[in-house]
């Protein structure tokens, strides 16, 4: 079973139940936005991430890690990656770690490093078998538990969880999107069983022939429609169609289609290419930044290396962390995982080259921000 995936899918849909299996108040979640962010420098992403809302300091933020299998190298991971998230992001908020066991069997502590870290009270484990009444009260933490309820009984508990949505939950999509949730865990759970049979089991065949079901199944079609039509919008704009084209061919609002075409730039691109078209855009725009001393450096740099955009992107990375200016300017610069630029950029998202992205296109930037440069064209101008 995919128990990553399940888990985040229930705290995006329901983030109460989070709240509660940390033993904290469901009413949190109001305060809370379920996301995830990529740290730049390594390229990697942190998928569980409950950020404020706000910049209430009291509150703070939780990096959500879910491990059904023993990882000898996990702690050594988390919190390598929490603290180069501290060190990128600086967020206005302290730090809590969660990490959610199956049982304490799969734990690997590795106590050598880590005793310290892992006895703050910053630093949770949850093991599901020891959720006891928690998770008879709790609608949200009964479908995390159902995860690792035994075969034999874990259709009497999905049936249970069902009821226990239609009577507790009044806003019908977050209703759909549970139910859906709590079947697909038995389809993991009893892979020999076809999907008729566990609507019956569930007693989900009545329930999708009510009006109630179909009126929001239908609901669900409508906004797959949209989304069928989200994805023809990176080949129009291939073939020239400007926004306002497209979003009257497809009959969608002009500021979905920008936003469409804005997160296809960003994913597009790796971040080594992000990474060196962003440098670029700060040679074309920015060049105040750079001394006469930093560009001939520069050049030098890039002359004996390949052209190849990784290879460029390290030696780029390595050259201006030693600058801070030129560092911040670039890191403020760079997209983040919706696709526009970091808070306390001016821009709206990076402008990728007009030619194509390679080591002439740098070396050109460069060439054309020296002093040499700018004197050639004040001269061809007079």
């Amino acid at each position: 079973m995919k128990t990553d995936s399940i888990f985040y899918s229930l705290f995006q849909s329901f983030p109460s139940s989070f709240f509660e299996l940390i033993n904290c108040s469901p009413e949190e979640a109001a305060n809370y936005e379920f996301t995830s962010r990529e740290v730049k420098q390594l390229a990697f992403r942190l998928d569980g991430l409950f950020l404020p809302k706000t910049n209430e300091t009291d509150k703070p933020f939780y990096l959500v890690e879910v491990q059904f299998q023993p990882d000898s190298s996990l702690y050594y991971r988390l919190f390598a990656e929490l603290f180069l998230f501290l060190k990128q992001y600086q967020p206005p908020h302290p730090w809590q770690i969660v990490v959610i066991y199956p049982n304490s069997r799969i734990e690997r502590e590795q106590t050598l490093h880590f005793a310290n870290l892992l006895a703050l009270n910053q630093v949770r484990r949850i093991y599901l078998d020891e959720l006891g009444e928690t998770a008879e009260r709790s609608l949200g933490v009964g479908i995390v538990k159902l995860v690792i309820e035994p075969e034999e009984t874990s259709g009497q508990l999905a049936r249970q969880l069902i009821e226990q949505a239609q009577q507790q939950l009044i806003d019908e999509a977050v209703q759909r999107n549970l139910i859906n949730l709590i079947e697909t865990i038995i389809v993991y759970k009893l892979p020999q069983k076809s999907r008729e049979e566990i609507a019956a089991m569930l007693g989900l065949s009545e329930l999708k022939q009510t009006r109630f079901y179909q009126e929001v199944l239908e609901e669900g079609k409508q906004e797959g429609k949209q989304e069928g039509k989200l994805e023809t919008v990176p080949e129009l704009l291939r073939l020239g169609l400007t926004l306002e084209q497209i979003a009257g061919a497809l009959k969608l609002p002009l500021e979905l289609v920008h936003k469409t075409a804005q997160q296809t730039t960003s994913q597009a691109m790796s971040f080594s290419e992000q990474n060196v078209a962003t440098f670029i855009e700060l040679l074309t725009h920015q060049r105040s930044l750079f001394t006469p001393e930093d560009l001939r450096e520069l050049k030098q740099l890039v002359t004996p290396l390949p052209d190849d955009i990784k290879e460029i992107s390290k030696a780029l990375s390595s050259w201006y962390k030693k600058r801070s200016e030129i560092r911040e300017a670039q890191l403020k610069l760079l997209p983040n995982d919706s696709g526009e630029k970091a808070p306390g950029s001016k821009e709206g998202k990076v402008k990728t080259p007009n030619s194509e992205l390679n080591k002439q296109t740098l070396q050109n930037a460069i060439e054309q921000s020296s002093p040499s440069s700018k004197s050639k064209s004040s001269k061809s101008g007079s």
